[in-house]
């Protein structure tokens, strides 16, 4: 089908605007070529112009490219999937020994390994940030066993960066540069903020569409999970050609194969989307048509990433600020829809009428590391209490919200955020263990006690 590039500019800037987001560059692959779009302000505080060349931080979409660098070596036969990680990187440890010992590359590539996934610490802008930052992973605590359930670890593909890192004798950097961008001619993606210089930056902005304070509050030791790459949209675009043409010499075809495989269920299947996991995609299952892709955030900055193999269609949006998930799931509906006869799922919502469901089973304090979920029923109605703890309770105040059913186990909270839709998924899970545990934004947080009291007083 010809893209119509008029068309789909219109309904970009339409739609752009409707959602208040500052700035977007979008790319779409569809039949066989890649066309580059932009719309809007990369500052408002400026007014400096989005362009197809602008460079925006890609956020989580970053885990893609390690995931790749990390394929490679196992292509190589450097790294065993399967084989622990101390047998790579004889110096990492987590809080818990057992786990240590049996964590797998298999399980960090699936965020499946149990170590607890938003651990942030600035080590430096030196080469040896990672090192430095495995380092500290030996305080970092366990939430479930290794390959118990699945539950979103940017900590893990931290690990698996250093694991390129002492494979390759290069920096995280410098590996992705030599082994990725430049065989792919991604000239528009850097790590470093001294490179992002050279560009046209996107200035993240806050809900209410004001520029960020920081350009990014994530330091160089988040590189493999997403915190300082930046790309233009058509550099995501060719990264997914890519893995579209079998890995086109980088890849073996049964490297990109496992990759989209699907290795483990998700039981949050609104947050990104998501039908299941592979080793660093997230997959999908749109009414029977398969497809892979990726979500990012960063500082203000969102990214999306939607690939449909059948149809050899890759579409890319970034972004920075304002609806932007609105905006992600409007247009990629059009555009999937009529490129790649995609009919993408209705918005995640709560069930109409009242209440019918049994809430007390639910109940409970949640808590993992740096976060605690309080679970009660306040006036009646279902509530929770989202906080962050310890050394991350200068993050963000509580937040403070009253759940609507959707389902016995699955319930919908206000949307809160740009990364968010108007209902944002909390989900109730048991694990194999039996451990009961809720999951929120992707991640599965064990209960560690009951709530007492109608008013959710511990």
């Amino acid at each position: 089908m010809t893209f119509d590039l008029v068309h789909w500019q219109a309904r970009l800037d339409e739609l752009r605007a409707a959602h208040h987001v500052p700035g977007a560059s979008l790319a779409v692959l569809s039949g066989g070529e890649i066309h580059e779009l932009a719309s809007g302000v990369l500052h408002r505080g400026t007014g400096v112009e989005a362009t197809t060349d602008s460079v925006f931080q890609l956020g989580s979409v970053a885990k893609v490219h390690t995931a790749t660098l990390v394929m490679q070596l196992v292509d190589s036969g450097e790294l065993d999937l399967d084989g622990p990680v101390v047998s790579v990187l004889p110096e990492f440890r987590v809080a818990d020994a057992e786990a240590t010992k049996t964590i797998t590359v298999r399980q960090l590539l699936t965020h499946t390994s149990g170590i607890s996934g938003d651990f942030t610490l600035d080590t430096g802008r030196g080469d040896d940030c990672l090192a430095r930052y495995v380092d500290a992973c030996a305080e970092v605590g366990q939430d479930f066993p290794p390959g118990t359930a699945i539950s979103y670890s940017s900590t893990g593909y931290n690990v698996l960066g250093r694991i390129v890192e002492v494979l390759t004798g290069q920096t995280w950097d410098d590996a992705l540069k030599d082994r990725l961008l430049t065989p792919l001619g991604l000239t528009n993606s850097v790590t470093l903020p001294e490179d992002v210089l050279r560009f046209r930056a996107a200035m993240g902005h806050t809900d209410a569409g004001e520029p960020m304070p920081a350009w990014t509050l994530i330091p160089r030791s988040g590189g493999p999970y997403g915190g300082v790459l930046c790309a233009g949209a058509g550099d995501v675009v060719r990264l997914a050609r890519m893995h579209l043409d079998g890995g086109a010499g980088l890849l073996s075809e049964s490297a990109v194969t496992e990759m989209q495989r699907h290795a483990v269920d998700v039981p949050d299947k609104w947050t990104v989307s998501s039908d299941g996991w592979g080793l660093g995609w997230t997959l999908y299952d749109w009414d029977g048509v398969p497809g892979y892709g990726h979500d990012g955030a960063a500082t203000g900055q969102y990214s999306y990433l939607r690939v449909v193999p059948g149809a050899g269609v890759a579409v890319a949006l970034l972004t920075n600020g304002g609806g932007a998930r609105q905006l992600c799931t409007d247009l990629f509906r059009e555009l999937l829809g009529e490129l790649a006869g995609v009919r993408m799922p209705a918005p995640f919502a709560p069930a109409p009428g009242p209440s019918t469901v049994d809430f007390s089973e639910h109940v409970g304090v949640y808590q993992r590391e740096g976060v605690r979920i309080t679970v009660s029923q306040k006036a009646g109605a279902p509530h929770l209490v989202y906080e962050f703890i310890d050394g991350m309770a200068h993050f963000s105040p509580p937040l403070e919200v009253d759940l609507k059913p959707v389902s016995e186990n699955v319930f919908a909270a206000p949307g809160t955020g740009a990364f968010s839709d108007d209902w944002m998924p909390v989900v109730f899970f048991t694990l194999s263990t039996g451990t009961s545990c809720v999951y929120v934004g992707l991640r599965a947080t064990p209960r560690m006690g009951k709530v007492t009291g109608r008013e959710g007083c511990v």
